[in-house]
């Protein structure tokens, strides 16, 4: 048994530490808040994760710790991630644990083709250059031998517990018979991750001393666009598929003057107004992770949205 520090309670850091938790590893479980399901061999802690201190006193002796923090917001990304993703770098340095950390796909910037490992990091808006950035600097600190660090990259999540993403925002609505609005266009191939093959990946990665110092891409099913997406939501729970339509672009570009939310959304927008599709090959040949299958993906997100 060895000890793990999963920071963030979201659906990823659940999904993580419980991942761990089955296979019998001491998991530590940190959040701002504490809150969240008991998890059966899983110690939940309150902490600031911008602490360093804090933080390398809780991964002391730890093999692996695991950045699954999700920021409260879009519109504080500039200011909350600095002091986090330090505190990350400087309690990985000074314990030796592998930083493992869950991200997306932002880094990468508007895409033309399928995204694929190591390609690289051209973000032009803020929230993706931050993340390529956070990336960079781990990927250095890791090349100069101060850490050890990897990253795994994940497309718009959905599964148990996810609730404040794209499809399971509107799985609700859409599960109760009434149309349903999303950004961008509903016709276009998109990627969707579900979120336990977030956490296996996160693990596997931890484990393997091999896939460190890169990026890697959680296993992710063929891509569906989000109308379709909303459908195989609906037909799994047994219901009627419903009419799913776009958001005109005024909701961002007017709406983004008064709400600062919409304001950061309107800069991630070309993610649903182009093809946007994960490659996860190379994860699933060299750690022989294969996506959870698309039915039971959409049964776990529509359980989450009837359970919310």
């Amino acid at each position: 048994m060895s000890k793990h520090v999963v920071v963030g309670s979201g659906p990823v850091g659940t999904c993580t530490a419980k991942e761990l938790a089955d296979r019998g590893e001491e998991v530590v479980l940190v959040s701002r808040s504490g809150a969240g399901p008991e998890l059966a061999g899983v110690c939940r802690v309150v902490l600031d994760v911008s602490d360093a201190d804090a933080l390398t006193a809780l991964a002391e002796g730890a093999e692996a710790l695991y950045n699954c923090v999700n920021p409260p917001s879009y519109d504080v990304w500039s200011t909350w991630w600095p002091p986090v993703a330090a505190a990350f770098l400087v309690a990985a340095e000074r314990t030796g644990a592998v930083l493992v950390t869950a991200s997306s796909l932002y880094g990468y910037g508007p895409v033309e083709a399928p995204m694929v490992e190591g390609q690289p990091d051209v973000a032009t808006d803020r929230k993706g250059r931050l993340r390529a950035g956070m990336w960079a600097e781990a990927r250095a600190a890791h090349e100069a031998g101060r850490l050890r660090a990897v990253e795994v990259r994940g497309s718009d999540y959905v599964g148990p517990g996810v609730t404040q993403a794209h499809v399971p925002m509107v799985a609700a609505k859409a599960l109760a018979g009434k149309p349903v609005r999303m950004f961008g266009r509903t016709d276009l191939p998109h990627s969707f991750t579900d979120v336990r093959d977030m956490a296996r990946t996160l693990v596997a990665v931890a484990a393997d001393p091999g896939t460190h110092g890169r990026v890697w891409h959680a296993p992710t099913t063929a891509p569906r666009t989000q109308a379709e997406a909303v459908a195989d939501v609906c037909r799994a729970a047994g219901r009627e598929p419903v009419r799913v339509r776009s958001w005109p672009r005024t909701m961002t570009t007017v709406g983004g003057r008064f709400v600062p939310a919409l304001r950061e959304l309107g800069d991630m927008l070309y993610m649903f107004e182009r093809a946007y599709v994960l490659d996860s090959t190379a994860t699933e040949q060299a750690l022989g992770l294969k996506p959870t299958p698309w039915e039971e993906s959409c049964r776990a997100t529509a359980e989450a949205a009837l359970s919310a």
